[in-house]
């Protein structure tokens, strides 16, 4: 990965701005950069929207992007309350109102994604197309659950380069890919005042019994009449293309593109793909499955 050298070595020849923005009382630190349509980018759990840094050049090149952290993560507020995908998704529709922005495309990996597909469901007339990157666990499986509620709780009550290290590179195929600003990044967000408590109140979704509320099927899925985009890759250990071959089938407008050599994280692993899939799908003239 000789080509990246920071994540500001990313971001230092894109104008951009990072700000705070109120959203039903919840300071939310978005960054915006880019003009032409909505583009809104959603981390995964417990992260935040520097997953998105290697992308934001080159997509602000044909979208006004705005990559955000959602209500208890990152450095946005961390209400003590569980951050369901209801509440997650109304905090993007607060964030949109907040903007000014009436409807956007949307792409969202692993729980982003979920809290994209859901608000697609349930706001129809906000979004405009749908990406659906890496999703995670669409068949509820209770290992997989297992396996990021762990890991990740550990890395939080800890949040030592031993347990933070192995969270980040779960996250990718090629773990040498995981840098040392990364993991000091995702150190720092671990370590806030009250973070603890906020991960708690995230991972209430990894609970069957909280999840069920929520879980993909075909009954909220089947409302999503956005097109979409779904994101695989070859070596997402979190779910496998049997998985997206369902959300295909629940889907009424829906396309495959699986990246190869890649893990949860295709956006940082293999840039030019993601960026190539992002303009073909959002910017072309859809014309359904296939």
């Amino acid at each position: 990965m000789s080509e990246h050298i920071s994540i500001w070595g990313e971001l230092s020849d894109v104008d951009h701005q990072l700000s705070h923005v109120e959203v039903a009382g919840v300071r939310t630190r978005v960054l915006r950069a880019g003009s032409g349509p909505d583009l809104f980018l959603l981390h995964g759990t417990g992260g935040h929207l520097e997953a998105y840094a290697r992308d934001i050049a080159g997509l602000a090149r044909d979208f006004r992007v705005t990559a955000y952290d959602m209500v208890g993560h990152g450095w946005s507020d961390l209400p003590d309350h569980p951050y369901t995908i209801d509440v997650l998704s109304d905090h993007l529709v607060g964030l949109l109102d907040a903007l000014g922005v009436e409807r956007a495309h949307l792409s969202g990996e692993s729980l982003g994604g979920w809290v994209v597909a859901w608000t697609a469901a349930h706001h129809p007339d906000r979004v405009d197309r749908l990406v659906l990157n890496t999703p995670g666990n669409i068949a509820n499986k209770p290992e997989v659950m297992a396996k990021v509620r762990d890991t990740t709780l550990a890395a939080v009550l800890d949040p030592s380069d031993a347990n933070v290290r192995p969270r980040v590179e779960f996250l990718f195929h090629h773990k040498e890919m995981v840098t040392d600003e990364l993991v000091n990044l995702r150190r720092a967000v671990y370590g806030r005042a009250g973070f603890e408590q906020a991960i708690r109140n995230t991972l209430v979704l990894q609970d069957p019994e909280v999840r069920r509320d929520f879980a993909w099927e075909p009954g909220w899925v089947g409302k999503v009449t956005a097109p979409t985009l779904l994101l695989w890759t070859e070596h997402d250990p979190t779910g496998g293309i049997d998985e997206a071959a369902m959300l295909l089938e629940w889907l009424p407008d829906a396309h495959l593109h699986v990246i190869k050599d890649a893990g949860h994280w295709p956006q940082w692993e293999k840039v030019d793909e993601f960026l190539h899939a992002h303009r073909d799908f959002l910017l072309s003239r859809w014309t359904g499955r296939g």
